[in-house]
């Protein structure tokens, strides 16, 4: 279900309402429905998925679905740096409603694509990881059948579980991969004792480019995504909070205690999003409920920032 109700979550401090030095994102960003969204009218738009499903069937801690209004609460008041030429919107949300996760998927998959096709980057607030998919669906709808997808993913976990019972927040990548022969995929911030034999076996066999947490640098991050990208037509860029250091972000569905400090992250969505070939950037797993003191929240909706920051500027 799609609705896009979600103004009052644009609101925070107002330091001037006509000097625009001044102004916020609360007061910049337009919310709209995405009928409105026509052919180069915004830079980047915003879309929200309200879904835990993927991650109940992962057997996870529910809570992400608060993740996108949270998120956008917690941007609201943060410095809007573009000039006046620069147009940003929020088409609201899609809602996994009950069980009918692939039916939200489709529907995200379609507001992603109307965005892509009017010329908007688009920024994706999950929700559980199964995010991904349908956010992979709208801009494969978007490109074509014929252009070549890299997908960077930022995580912990490969994401390449079998779904031969039912897909969830740990099978889309495989999903993506067994179906689709024009995608391919590079995760970063992999955990070695976080994926079993198994997992790093089927990477091995699905030909999935990867790095270590333990053994990334600037260096090595920038060097492989520039292989990579190489080969693709265009890119789209995940986060799954998990991967970040369990000490700066406790509210996700699993922690990671040795995981990639907030630093770290940062710098790779800056080097993906300012490439000209990336068309979008999805954040998963903020997970409110787990959120206590909302340090995650608070962080999330900086990397976020980072991201819409990076897509404006490689636009």
């Amino acid at each position: 279900m799609y609705n896009n109700e979600i103004e009052k979550y644009w609101t925070g401090r107002t330091d001037s309402t006509e000097n625009r030095a001044s102004f916020r994102l609360h007061q910049i960003v337009k919310s709209i429905t995405s009928d409105e969204v026509t052919t180069d009218t915004y830079d980047v738009a915003f879309v929200g998925f309200e879904c835990d499903e993927g991650v109940r069937r992962n057997k996870g801690r529910l809570g992400a679905s608060q993740g996108p209004n949270a998120i956008r609460q917690s941007m609201s008041s943060l410095p809007h740096i573009f000039n006046e030429n620069v147009k940003i919107a929020d088409i609201g949300n899609v809602q996994c409603q009950g069980t009918a996760l692939e039916e939200a998927q489709i529907e995200l998959g379609n507001h992603v694509s109307k965005l892509l096709v009017n010329n908007t980057k688009c920024i994706v607030l999950g929700g559980g990881h199964e995010t991904l998919y349908g956010h992979y669906l709208g801009v494969r709808q978007a490109v074509g059948e014929d252009q070549k997808i890299g997908i960077v993913n930022i995580d912990a976990h490969f994401d390449l579980r079998d779904y031969d019972e039912q897909p969830s927040s740990g099978t889309m990548f495989k999903q993506i991969l067994d179906d689709d022969v024009n995608a391919s995929y590079f995760v970063c911030g992999i955990q070695r004792y976080g994926n079993t034999v198994e997992l790093f076996e089927r990477a091995g066999d699905l030909g999935v480019t990867y790095l270590y947490e333990d053994e990334m640098t600037v260096e090595t991050v920038e060097t492989a995504f520039n292989d990579f990208s190489a080969k693709c037509d265009v890119i789209l860029l995940t986060l799954c909070t998990d991967v970040l250091d369990a000490a700066c972000a406790p509210g996700v569905s699993a922690p990671s205690p040795f995981g990639m400090h907030p630093k770290e992250v940062r710098s790779i969505i800056r080097f993906v999003t300012t490439n000209q070939k990336t068309t979008s950037f999805n954040i998963c797993e903020v997970n409110p409920s787990l959120d206590p003191s909302g340090i995650t929240v608070k962080l999330g909706a900086q990397l976020t920032n980072e991201a819409m920051v990076g897509l404006i500027r490689g636009k």
